[in-house]
């Protein structure tokens, strides 16, 4: 077997299931003159060699990692100059990713963890742009006429660590780059005790694989006539150190967080906030654009163990300063600084505050500043939704709870954390079962700390409608709401209830003020709401959010498998088909008995109908993996039965390799692959058989036919094909 060191580049066409759907001849005509005539020679003068092209990409090698991308930057350049004058949604842009590592040659092709990082590299570049791995940036730094931005640490899937990740930067290219969230989470030394802490917003509900901040255009609110309205912009950072940013966007957050706790306020959310970032502001277009009636304005400075805030509350229609004033203290006295600027503005605004209220803003998240420590960090590996991090986030918590057991926040954002390990299914972080456990006893032991916290309400109510408990999650769901009166994340969760419960009128209610809470709502949340606006006879709207959600997010396949039922319900199912294409070429195992399985819990069976009819009349695949039964008979119960109880079958997984299944004459089940081990009980359902595996598929029954394979088989063939949900195994019975 050869083997080899050499620098790997991976091209692919962005959104060319689309571009084919609407003109399949044109498309094909086009990108294939791109290619015979600028990209293959632009490849051959930086002494590169193209292993194979794979319909709209190719996978090619070059001796030298420089080569490699100096003829990305000549390729993303060349195009962004030949495609200017062609009308926006017709372009052919390129995404490329670049790595160097060990491959195996075989045949003229070549294989291995190398070539799969760059695929994967290659899929977080942005229209038009190139990112590339540490080693890359590695050995090219100085030796390109490009700058490189680092992007962090990436997860990616089937590559089993984090890659850091850094794109190159270009000034001349079509596509634009996503802007480069800003760490919200570094450290702050509080006083002379050496203890550390980070300043960063508490956010109440997080998206893992959310951008902090989307480009896309704000919709104008109307500001409410009952309660004043409000934003806090961004505070710019004036310290000497750059770097300091952290500081200012720490004090922000805090600020929302606060803010966002009084009924007689309405706060506009963080990320709508943020969004703003490092944009020219005019202050009454912000008021008009937000529907909020004051502006909220500042600057920070740092030096040394002190800190001095300069803010202004500004009436947005007459631009009018309502108050201003210079804070000076030691950085040990932040949360003070804070008090006093909401105390200012709750006078100023004549807001009056509950007894609860008053209470709430008095108290200190936790008097144990290691504590809060632990916890800021904890928020800052869960944050990422990359499994190595929520493993760390959970000791972080845990070691958080230790050192203060009365730390209600440490304990609902441990719940928080649970709940979205559990409903994304990450049996290697926690189990199904174990994770569902102990987001309850979390949850329950934040609420006997503090009753009156709305993020362990938005928690629970999330948990209870998963379960089916329907009216214990409106209850919870309304009092998160109650709680949290600006918080776009409970009546998001009001809308989740609504939506899984049938009350979808109610739902659409509950999305429409998370909106004008927070225009710029994140991607989750746009998903949920897309199926309320579904279910309520409006898919237009829901096509709307959801191509939104796209735009920010372009290589999330739950988007497009959501788009599918949308377009179809609105009538465009060349869009359909086009999202159900580009849904599982990013995810093989996408399909219609997928989201059997996902949307189990909606209650009212006439919705399932609605959704999953939506899903194959838009193109989605049936079962997972392109499975096509073709002129394979299906097992009848009787057979299933025979060939099922009693037997041990052995074969292989689609797209996890060899499985072993044994089966007890009592329907006990043990499945072992080379990626997981699970035990579980199998029944049969008319001629299905069935599994339910309680760390797998969130606990749930998956059904599925078992085909009989061709009569005369050939060394090496299995006897039968098993299909649910979530797997494609194909076997024979052994002894």
């Amino acid at each position: 077997m050869e083997r080899r060191l050499t620098a790997i580049l991976t091209i692919d066409v962005v959104g060319y299931s689309g571009l084919m759907a609407k003109d399949e001849a044109d498309t094909y005509e086009r990108l294939r003159a791109e290619r015979n005539n600028f990209v293959e020679p632009t490849v051959a003068t930086h002494n590169g060699h193209i292993i194979k092209l794979m319909g709209d990409g190719a996978l090619i090698e070059f001796p030298s990692v420089v080569d490699a991308v100096s003829c990305a930057i000549a390729i993303q350049e060349g195009v962004a100059k030949r495609q200017i004058e062609v009308q926006v949604d017709q372009r052919i842009l390129f995404r490329i990713g670049i790595n160097v590592g060990d491959v195996i040659v075989e045949e003229g092709d070549i294989y291995g963890d190398g070539v799969n990082v760059a695929a994967r590299l290659e899929s977080l570049a942005h229209p038009g742009g190139i990112c590339v791995s540490r080693a890359v940036f590695e050995y090219t730094r100085g030796k390109v006429d490009h700058p490189f931005e680092a992007m962090g640490e990436h997860q990616v899937k089937n590559i089993p660590d984090p890659i850091d990740v850094y794109r190159v930067t270009m000034q001349n290219t079509v596509g634009k780059p996503p802007p480069t969230p800003r760490p919200m989470f570094r450290w702050l030394k509080l006083g002379g005790g050496g203890i550390t802490a980070m300043l960063a917003g508490l956010v109440l509900w997080f998206q893992p694989w959310q951008p902090t901040s989307s480009p896309l255009p704000l919709q104008e609110f109307q500001a409410p006539a009952d309660r004043p309205s409000l934003v806090v912009l961004p505070f710019d950072n004036l310290s000497a150190d750059a770097s300091d940013d952290y500081f200012a966007d720490g004090l922000t957050d805090d600020l929302i967080t606060d803010l966002s706790g009084l009924s007689g306020l309405l706060v506009i959310a963080r990320n709508t906030a943020f969004s703003l970032t490092d944009q020219p502001v005019d202050i009454r277009d912000v008021g008009r654009k937000l529907g909020v009636r004051y502006v909220l304005d500042g600057s920070v400075r740092r030096a040394g163990d002190r800190i001095r805030i300069n803010a202004q509350l500004i009436d947005s229609q007459t631009g009018d300063s309502l108050w201003a004033d210079r804070i000076e203290r030691n950085a040990s006295d932040i949360f003070a600084v804070q008090d006093e600027v909401i105390r200012h503005i709750v006078e100023t605004l004549s807001v009056r505050l509950s007894l609860s209220e008053q209470k709430r803003l008095e108290r200190l998240p936790t008097q144990n500043l290691e504590a809060y420590d632990y916890y800021l960090r904890a928020e800052h590996a869960a944050r990422t939704g990359f499994r190595p991090q929520l493993n760390e986030a959970l000791a972080l918590y845990t070691k958080s709870t230790e050192l203060d057991p009365e730390f209600a926040r440490a304990f609902a954002a441990i719940a928080r954390t649970e709940a979205y390990v559990m409903r994304s299914n990450y049996d290697d972080v926690l189990a199904f079962p174990v994770a569902r456990k102990r987001a309850y006893e979390h949850a329950s032991k934040a609420l006997k700390i503090d009753a009156e916290l709305s993020l362990t309400y938005s928690v629970l109510a999330e948990l209870q409608v998963i379960d089916g408990r329907y009216e214990d999650a409106l209850i919870s769901a309304e009092r998160a709401v109650a709680l949290g009166p600006n918080e776009a994340e409970a009546y998001a969760a009001l809308n989740l209830v609504h939506t899984f419960s049938g009350r979808h009128a109610d739902a659409v209610a509950a999305i429409e003020t998370a909106q004008k809470l927070n225009p710029n709502l994140p991607n989750g949340t746009r998903l949920d709401a897309s199926l309320a606006f579904m279910l309520n006879g409006q898919p237009e709207r829901a096509v709307s959010i959801l191509e939104q959600a796209r735009d920010a997010a372009p290589n999330v396949d739950e988007i497009y498998t959501y788009l599918v039922a949308a377009y179809t319900l609105a009538d465009s199912i060349e869009l359909a088909h086009a999202a159900a294409a580009e849904a599982e070429r990013l995810e093989a195992n996408m399909s219609v008995e997928l989201y059997r399985m996902k949307f189990g819990h909606l209650r009212r069976a006439e919705d399932l109908t609605i959704v999953l009819g939506a899903l194959a009349k838009g193109g989605l695949q049936k079962w997972p993996w392109g499975f096509d039964a073709g002129t394979r008979e299906p097992l009848t119960a009787d057979e299933i039965r025979h060939v099922t109880f009693g037997s041990i079958w052995q074969g292989n997984v689609e797209g996890i390799g060899p499985g072993v299944t044994q089966i007890g004459t009592d329907g006990s089940l043990a499945f072992r692959t080379n990626a997981y081990i699970a035990t579980g009980e199998v029944t049969i359902s008319g001629d299905m058989l069935c599994e339910r595996v309680e760390s797998l598929s969130l606990g749930r029954t998956v059904c599925g036919p078992i085909y009989r394979n061709a009569d005369s088989l050939v060394e090496g063939e299995y006897m039968y094909t098993y299909v649910n949900a979530t797997k494609v195994f194909h076997f024979s019975p052994v002894d």
